[in-house]
This record gives structure tokens, sequence and C-alpha cells, in this order.
């Protein structure tokens, strides 16, 4: 096998793991319609992988803001130091799965790791109650 057909396996290889991501975060239509037409394009799945960053960041907000609106003072204050944590793990995790040596792959890896932790906290955040 050459070189130019090792890069193709990896590269599809890392769109079947984005997609087996995706099946198991929460993410929306948009972004599996997305990945489908991607079909394996290293550029055009971390264009997706972004784009649903995007949505799945303005739903973790939307969700932080009605948490902070029902909880006591205690509680928001407790749940600010939580956030200001899950955002450190979040930045440190994900720049761990980034491997310097580990290609284009590497790229869509951590991006991924990006898109699933955040769209798991926003679904965390909904679940908030008093």
């Amino acid at each position: 096998m050459n070189n130019k057909s090792l890069v193709c396996l990896f590269v599809l290889a890392a769109c079947a793991l984005t997609q087996a991501r995706a099946d198991e975060a929460p993410a929306t239509p948009q972004f599996k319609k997305c990945l489908d037409a991607a079909a394996g394009v290293t550029a055009t799945s971390v264009q997706c992988i972004g784009a649903e960053i995007d949505r799945q960041d303005a739903v973790l907000n939307r969700n932080y803001k009605k948490a902070m609106t029902i909880l006591s003072a205690e509680r928001k204050q407790s749940l600010m130091k939580a956030q200001r944590a899950w955002l450190a793990y979040r930045s440190a995790q994900c720049g761990f799965e980034f491997d310097p040596n580990g290609g284009t792959m590497a790229h869509i890896i951590s991006t991924d790791c990006v898109r699933e932790m955040t769209a798991e906290r926003a679904r965390f955040l909904g679940t908030i109650e008093q």
C-alpha cells in the first residue's frame, strides 16, 4: 500500500469515528447531513464539526443562563465554579487529544472532542432544576 492509500484510509477512519461519536453525543440533523455530504474530506468535515460546535455552544449558553435564573445564590456560585472548571477540563482534554504526530486525523479527533463535550455539557445544563 502506498502513502496516498494510507492517507485515504486514515481520513476515512477519522470520518467514521466522527460519525460514530455524532451518533453517541447529542447532534443536530444539520451536523449529520453535513458529515454525510463531506464524504470524508478532512477540511469539510472539520467545517461541519465547527458549525456544530457553534450550535451546541448556543444551546449550552441558553441552558446555563436558564439555570442561573432558577438557582439560589449559593447554587449559582457553585455552578459558576463548576462551569469554569469544566471549561478548563474541556480545553485540556481536547488539547491532549490533538496528537501532533496524528496528521489530519488528529485535527478531526480534537475538534470533535470539543463538539462532543460541549453537546454533553449542554444536555446536562438543560437538566438542572431548582
